[in-house]
C-alpha cells in the first residue's frame, strides 16, 4: 500500500513540475497557443448623468 501511495505522490509531483515547465517554456515553443486574441471588440456604453 505504501508503494502505491509513494508512486502516486511521485506522479503528482512530476505532473506539477511538467505543468510549471510548460507555463514557462510554452510561449517559447508554442507562441500561438499563448497569444492573446487579436480582434478588437467595441461595445457601446451609456452613462447615466444625474
Amino acid at each position: 500500500m505504501w508503494r502505491l501511495i509513494k508512486t502516486l505522490f511521485i506522479l503528482v509531483l512530476l505532473a506539477a513540475v511538467a505543468f510549471v515547465a510548460y507555463a514557462y517554456a510554452g510561449p517559447l515553443f508554442f507562441p500561438n497557443d499563448f497569444a492573446p486574441p487579436s480582434t478588437q471588440i467595441t461595445q457601446p456604453v451609456t452613462l447615466e448623468t444625474k
